[in-house]
């Protein structure tokens, strides 16, 4: 592992710590990112001059050397023995001795920012606190691609820009009422870059009606990538819109997730349109739909795209009424193929934190109580406007609503998927895991228990990867102080 000096005690953390504001808004592009009801883990405490080591923490030993210190509610940390022996002294609430030397004064430091160390009498909880609003814009139901896991019907519908400048004053009045300083849309259907000129018009026109509020705008695309363009790249970079791009696999195991209509494979179309948006230079993710049918090529992708230094996210297919009926689902399979995966992010370590990408709906960045923004501050349009409180739900689920206050009926509904906070799962009450998992998807939930206040039908499977994937984080730090020549 990395060379140490054994006096000195050592604490590696992101250096993004220090200036984290306590707001965590999610910033992927994601279209059901977890962190879309952000949350912050507040800490209160009555004044005191002592400090205590945390007990709402869990390690994993890296090595003979270094140890790994997490928790939902703080941010990890990898320690070295003289600075794990430096957080043993404070299993009892003590003073800093005023008489340390500079190195440990920095490691304590350290620890505090990484609230290992905090004040006595600190309680930590977990508030919601988004000042996001964020909006599913459903541009057409029609697509190029059959893919075998989409919950889509692909009837020819399309929303009329009338429709579209409709939703978007809706959302900005909805933001400026509720006081949100952020509105994030996304752009979907079928295949939005069917409707692009749409598209346009209507981020245009929600630019121009944020500005005079100072509302922060976000757009995504949500794309199978074979319609980009150089030219329609070009018009997103200047208009700031992001994309996502769906990719499962390399050559023949993408083309049997997600073949043409007519049944050809789309991967090399695909890989040109990736190629494009990198060269545009768009804010671009890839994300990646794992099933039992593709599982097994998962670590070949993942090595492709990191040699590539593209993003991406792994999430894990759903199963719905128009999904291919072959389509499985084995656990055993995900795990070998999430842990193979792992094994090349070991092997090609980028210098980003990839917590909020490669553990399905979980995050494990950042404290949360609910695993998505559904029936919290995320809304689903149709092409007619209509409201629903998820994608999944537009052709499939209680009826999309016509309602001048689409946000209070998202809220407040009893029919529909109930989105319950983690708190509300008696299965989870005890688990390590809940504030970063929250239960899993409610949707996927209910289908397999028939009721949403119990764990996800994957608890297994995320309990087999979560401690990996926080083992890689601490991998990472090791690399980044390495690389930064900040071990001693």
């Amino acid at each position: 592992m990395l060379p140490q000096n054994d006096r000195t005690p050592l604490v590696f953390i992101d250096s993004a710590v220090e200036n984290q504001p306590t707001n965590l808004e999610c910033d992927c592009v994601d279209c059901a990112c977890s962190l879309v009801n952000a949350v912050e883990a507040k800490a209160t405490a009555v004044p005191s001059a002592t400090l205590y080591h945390s007990t709402t923490v869990s390690t994993q030993h890296l090595d003979n050397a270094y140890t790994l210190f997490y928790g939902p509610f703080h941010e990890p940390a990898v320690l070295n023995k003289m600075a794990v022996s430096l957080l043993d002294q404070f299993a009892v609430p003590r003073p800093v001795n005023p008489a340390a030397d500079k190195d440990t004064q920095a490691a304590i430091a350290r620890l505090q920012q990484a609230r290992l160390l905090t004040p006595e009498g600190t309680r930590f909880t977990v508030q919601q606190t988004s000042q996001q609003l964020n909006a599913w814009l459903h541009v057409t139901d029609r697509c190029n691609l059959d893919c075998s896991y989409c919950y889509l019907p692909h009837l020819k519908h399309d929303m009329s820009l009338e429709t579209g400048r409709q939703i978007i004053e809706t959302l900005v009045e909805t933001a400026v009422t509720h006081n949100y300083s952020e509105l994030k849309l996304k752009y979907s259907g079928g295949e939005a870059l069917l409707r692009f000129p749409l598209v346009k018009q209507l981020h245009q026109y929600a630019q121009e009606l944020t500005q005079p509020h100072q509302i922060k705008l976000r757009g995504t695309i949500l794309s199978n990538g074979t319609l980009l363009t150089k030219t329609i790249a070009a018009e997103m970079r200047a208009l700031g819109i992001s994309l996502m791009i769906s990719l499962d696999g390399l050559g023949c195991i993408h083309d049997a997730h997600r073949p043409y209509a007519g049944g050809r494979g789309s991967f090399n179309d695909v890989q040109e349109g990736i190629a494009i948006a990198q060269n545009a230079v768009l804010n671009l993710v890839i994300s990646i739909t794992i099933s039992g049918r593709n599982a097994h090529g998962l670590a070949e992708l993942v090595r492709w795209l990191l040699t590539k230094n593209l993003r991406f996210n792994l999430n894990f297919y759903r199963e719905n009424k128009h999904s291919d009926g072959e389509l499985t689902f084995e656990d055993e399979q995900i795990i070998s193929g999430m842990l193979a995966a792992y094994k090349e992010i070991e092997q090609n370590m980028p210098d980003y934190s990839l917590l909020d990408a490669i553990v399905d709906r979980a995050n494990l960045s950042a404290p949360h109580l609910r695993t998505c923004g559904v029936g919290q501050n995320y809304m689903v349009f149709d092409h007619n406007g209509r409201v629903n409180k998820c994608q999944m739900h537009l052709y499939d689920g209680p009826p999309n609503q016509t309602t001048s206050q689409p946000l209070t009926w998202v809220q407040t509904a009893p029919e529909g998927i109930q989105n319950l906070s983690v708190e509300d799962k008696d299965e989870c009450s005890s688990c390590e895991w809940k504030y970063w998992c929250a239960g899993g998807c409610p949707l996927v939930t209910w289908q397999a228990t028939g009721t949403f206040n119990k764990r996800s039908p994957n608890c297994a499977i995320y309990k087999a990867i979560y401690p990996e994937a926080m083992r890689l984080e601490g991998l990472r730090l090791l690399q980044l102080h390495a690389d930064q020549g900040m071990v001693l």
